[in-house]
């Protein structure tokens, strides 16, 4: 089946949901001894900005009603559970508007005002791909921290999540 660009696009946010569920997951099952430790909080600030920076796009888009200022787009001291609330509204908020996404709306050139106030014009397709290059850049940085705890950080590479298991070919070596 052939896909549209659009779909790519869905495809990698349904990517992205699985793998800000599993950085949840991880964080949570980082023992309570451990979190007032700065690289937990460090770690936890940096899923709060991911969320963050997602909201302040669908603003920019024309799609919230408000966006972060600039003082909340790495907000600290962020409980485990208002992290996976602020993450699930801001999913469901980017599921709305993916669904009804085309490769018209992908190329379509949008205004926004930096924080610093400079204007600037992209395309959507500029800024989703800018979001999924940001947000594993920032899952890296979290896996760090949570591997310098002690920790076990979530497995999110995109070749675990998409790839589906076969039996090998007859003429297959060990590699």
């Amino acid at each position: 089946m052939l896909m549209t660009l659009a779909d790519r696009y869905r495809r990698w946010f349904e990517y992205e949901q699985d793998s800000h569920a599993k950085v949840l997951s991880s964080l949570a099952a980082v023992p309570d001894a451990w979190r007032a430790r700065p690289e937990f909080q460090k770690a936890t600030t940096l899923m709060a900005h991911i969320a963050a920076a997602r909201e302040l796009w669908l603003f920019r888009l024309g799609m919230a009603a408000r966006g972060p200022a600039a003082d909340e787009f790495f907000p600290a001291d962020v409980t485990l559970a208002a992290l996976g609330s602020r993450v699930d509204d801001i999913e469901a908020a980017w599921s709305a508007f993916l669904a009804r996404l085309d490769d018209a709306e992908l190329s379509r050139p949008f205004e926004y005002q930096s924080f610093e106030g400079q204007w600037y014009q992209n395309t959507v397709a500029d800024i989703l791909t800018q979001l999924f290059g940001h947000s594993w850049y920032h899952r890296g940085q979290i896996a760090l921290l949570l591997r310098s705890l002690g920790a076990e950080p979530a497995s999110t590479d995109l070749v675990f999540w998409a790839r589906q298991a076969i039996a090998p070919p007859e003429n297959a070596s060990k590699t």
